[in-house]
């Protein structure tokens, strides 16, 4: 099964993990990429950023725009990984971020593809 590890953060979670040092930060990330490729179980991650977001939304079937990656939340949604394993072993991962000391993260299971 796929599983995406979706890492949610705010300005306290990139504070306290500055004041930690982005290199250990950085080195986490590595770590458990390291682990992820060793053990076959990584698909894909990324970063994102919130520089040039944007929410879009149809009001009255017109689309609505507004500038932010901001909806009704505390946290933004900062990165992901995508892995293959099981859901324990997806919720094992994620507690291994250096994030999730700070902000949560949520696992998610991949669906079908939509049909062609």
């Amino acid at each position: 099964m796929k599983y995406m590890l979706l890492i949610y953060g705010n300005t306290e979670t990139w504070e306290a993990m500055r004041a930690e040092g982005m290199d250990a930060v950085y080195g986490a990330h590595r770590a458990l990429l390291a682990e992820m490729r060793a053990a076959g179980e990584f698909v894909a991650s990324d970063g994102l950023t919130t520089a040039g977001a944007r929410v879009v939304q149809l009001q009255d079937g017109v689309p609505a725009v507004t500038d932010g990656p901001f909806t009704e939340a505390k946290e933004v949604l900062a990165g992901y990984y995508l892995v293959e394993c099981s859901l324990e072993r997806a919720t094992e991962l994620a507690a291994k971020l250096p994030e999730a000391r700070f902000s949560p993260i949520e696992i998610r299971a991949l669906t079908a593809p939509i049909p062609e």
